[in-house]
């Protein structure tokens, strides 16, 4: 796309009003200098006249179909609708010759993933996938851990989304239909494993247990993914639904120190709860110093072992700016399809290893 001035304000139409839509990309983009939400797609009579509510200068379709007679007047599409429509949609969207963001996970396989970032690289087209946990304030912070050396030389890693929710929510997300790409391994599978890549590198080998917990669950809602890193790191990684008690967000081990931190970025409650980003009352993605991970060695965070390390605040709006900045400028987007390709590499190897009980080696290009 030809970059353009710096005033240039980019006309987005949004798929999907549910919690993707409604609680993180209309918020961030309304938040985002540059970018200016313009249309809402939703057949749900009730989110449309939620999404009105909210932004009453905002044009309603009630499908896709909508945006694509008229797609000479947006610059961004973006999808947030079920995990399902992603390729397709995306791949319309594309040949229309718009820039796309999707919400993750991209596609429910690798070669889906990479056939669309070949359909974007050949249209000179923005393609990315919001990976908003890169701007966790706990991975911002333990990012800036190890650029300092601070942990010396990183040996494990360990991540957890973990929850306990005991009964089912019912919804797509936990249909047992492979086209709903549903289950944790693909939900919070995504970031978790895009989290790992991003410190560490790629995967050569990947191990991974996924089991369905809870009475009449279709598909995972307990899942560990283990990876061993080109880099020589290991990564364990959990994602559960089913956890009665939770462990660290992040027990980070290095050859000097260890770093320990409990407990979630408050963005998505903040959004969730109605705050927006620039609201000066709402200190955005900023936590009390209690939240604060501990770094030392040799002895346990829970009875004061370590030293208390202020929490980066957490930043989602960076996501948007920096597709603004894309945009404007022709730089890369914050969150590439190659990216997501590699990711989706692990979950696939990942739903092999936890089938046929045994470890997957992953195929890493030069």
């Amino acid at each position: 796309m030809d970059a353009m001035d710096d005033s240039s304000t980019f006309r987005v139409g949004l798929i999907g009003y549910g919690l993707a839509g409604s609680v993180f990309h209309a918020p961030l983009i309304a938040a985002t200098e540059g970018l200016v939400l313009d249309t809402v797609v939703t057949s749900s009579p009730e989110r449309q006249r939620q999404a009105r509510a909210e932004f009453p200068d905002v044009r309603l379709e009630d499908s896709a179909d909508g945006l694509w007679g008229r797609a000479g007047e947006l610059d961004l599409i973006v999808i947030a609708s079920p995990n399902r429509t992603h390729v397709p949609l995306a791949r319309t969207a594309l040949e229309a010759g718009l820039p796309t963001v999707v919400d993750k996970p991209l596609a429910a396989t690798a070669a889906d993933a990479e056939e669309l970032a070949a359909l974007a690289g050949a249209r000179g087209l923005l393609l990315s996938v919001f990976q908003n946990r890169r701007w966790d304030n706990d991975f911002r912070t333990l990012h800036k851990l190890l650029a300092e050396g601070a942990l010396g030389e990183v040996q494990r890693f360990e991540s957890r989304f973990e929850r306990w929710r005991p009964r089912l929510k019912g919804g797509w997300r936990e249909s047992g239909d492979p086209a709903e790409v549903g289950g944790l391994l693909y939900d919070l599978g995504s970031h978790l494993v895009d989290q790992a890549l991003t410190l560490f590198g790629p995967a050569e080998s990947v191990y991974a247990e996924v089991d369905v917990r809870r009475p009449g669950a279709q598909t995972d809602d307990d899942t560990f993914i283990a990876l061993t890193h080109t880099s020589g790191v290991r990564s364990h990684l959990w994602m559960s639904a089913t956890a009665a008690q939770l462990g660290p967000r992040f027990r980070v081990l290095g050859s000097q120190s260890g770093y320990v931190k409990y407990g979630l970025d408050p963005q998505e409650t903040a959004l969730r709860e109605g705050l927006r980003p620039g609201d000066p009352s709402a200190r955005w993605g900023t936590e009390p110093e209690s939240g604060w991970g501990r770094l030392g060695a040799g002895e346990s965070p829970l009875t004061g072992g370590g030293t208390p390390v202020p929490t980066l605040p957490g930043d989602y709006p960076a996501y948007y700016a920096a597709v603004a900045a894309a945009l404007r400028d022709g730089t890369p987007p914050p969150v590439t399809a190659a990216e997501a390709a590699a990711a989706l590499h692990v979950l696939e190897a990942a739903r092999v290893s936890a089938t046929e009980h045994r470890t997957v080696r992953i195929e890493v290009s030069a």
